[in-house]
């Protein structure tokens, strides 16, 4: 068998409001996953601690990643925050054998896609737009201005819709997490992925 191991690669992307982080959180209960903290510019929210979810840095920190290549991906959000997924966690899913999940913006995942073709990415889309504004007004973060921004960024990002392999309606979080959770136990399954095994496999068979 095999000594290396290729992680899958499952990116999660959707609005802001989407109930992402929700069902990333669904995805990483299966066994064998783990996620890819990005490093941001934005400072913590409040109960955000550093390394759950995110790597505050400075903008200076976060341009000095950028020269030295540190990122598989990296953007600027709202044209003032940056984020970026640091390469070395597929390194490290690599040596703990695990799948990584992704949880980044339609800019992210074009990136990604390009350097790593054979990623899976699914959308996720909010029932409608009337229930993702009473959800971004539930978390009573943002003020009128950011909310309408939010709402015209979640329009052009799920134009997008169809660069995706999966789309999952979050109308439901429950059905949702379970979704999220058979695409990646598909993935897992597919032959291109299991080839090699199997041809080890056939060769315990003898002839």
């Amino acid at each position: 068998m095999a000594d290396s191991y290729e992680p899958l690669i499952l990116i999660i992307s959707g609005p802001s409001g989407s109930g992402k982080s929700t069902l990333v959180k669904k995805l990483l209960e299966l066994p064998g996953t783990m996620l890819s903290i990005s490093a941001t510019t934005r400072p913590p929210r409040p109960g955000e601690r550093d390394g759950e979810w995110y790597h505050f840095v400075s903008d200076t920190q976060f341009r000095a990643m950028v020269e030295r290549g540190e990122f598989l991906e990296h953007a600027c959000v709202f044209g003032r925050h940056s984020y970026g997924t640091p390469k070395k966690w597929l390194d490290e899913a690599r040596a703990q054998r695990r799948d990584l999940v992704l949880e980044i913006d339609v800019q992210g995942a074009e990136q990604v896609r390009a350097k790593l073709p054979e990623a899976v990415a699914i959308f996720i889309v909010p029932p409608s737009r009337e229930e993702l504004e009473k959800r971004i007004r539930a978390r009573g973060q943002d003020g009128e201005e950011e909310i309408r921004r939010r709402l015209e960024r979640a329009r052009l990002e799920m134009e997008r819709y169809l660069d995706y392999d999966y789309v999952v309606i979050n109308e439901d979080v429950g059905r949702a997490g379970e979704a999220v959770k058979a695409i990646a136990l598909g993935a897992r399954s597919e032959t291109k992925r299991n080839r090699e095994r199997v041809r080890q496999i056939l060769k315990s068979f003898g002839g």
